[in-house]
């Protein structure tokens, strides 16, 4: 990973509303719940990087749970899937995921097209019940960009040589700091 260099947390805000506004019209837009997360990070974590990551670690980013937009089937466990591993789970499931999980699956052929744009992560889950049960604590943990890490990855685009821009929040590579005074406990997305 090569660190670019820090970014005020609203440059980072900026750059995601920029490509993920709340009030995209399209079916499950979930950009409310990127931003949420973005926002959980900067309260416990504070500090954020601009960074460019290979193809070999963005498929190891950690994914929390994913019900696939309100799909009949799950996608990512509550212990959490790599990207690569989640990427398996999908070209095994083939079409009958697809049926099961339409919307999820819409998202991913419309994003296998979609230009890199950065994706969001964290260096420790986040105080929400999508990341209470995952397995690892801390490395690259997705904040924002499932589906479309998942969807380049499907199209063959995380090939050799692939470098994806990145925000992180947290120093990867160090000890996580405590969080914030005033933090918020888990909480639960209905």
């Amino acid at each position: 990973m090569e660190r670019l260099g820090e970014v005020p947390f609203d440059e980072v805000l900026a750059a995601y509303r920029g490509d993920h506004p709340r009030d995209r019209p399209h079916e499950a837009n979930s950009n409310g719940d990127g931003e949420e997360n973005l926002e959980r990070a900067e309260r416990m974590l504070g500090t954020w990087s601009r960074v460019r990551l290979t193809a070999r670690e963005a498929l190891g980013v950690v994914l929390p749970w994913h019900l696939a937009e309100g799909g009949a089937r799950e996608l990512v466990p509550r212990t959490g899937l790599t990207v690569a591993r989640a990427a398996e789970v999908l070209r095994r499931g083939g079409p009958e995921l697809a049926r099961a999980n339409p919307v999820c699956a819409a998202k991913l052929d419309l994003l296998a097209r979609a230009p890199f744009t950065p994706v969001y992560l964290s260096t420790r889950p986040v105080d929400h019940d999508d990341y209470a049960d995952l397995r690892v604590r801390g490395g690259l943990v997705h904040l924002d960009g499932l589906h479309r890490m998942l969807a380049w990855e499907l199209a063959g685009r995380l090939g050799p040589g692939t470098r994806l821009t990145a925000f992180v929040a947290g120093l990867p590579g160090t000890a996580p700091p405590r969080a914030r005074p005033g933090t918020p406990t888990a909480e639960r997305r209905t």
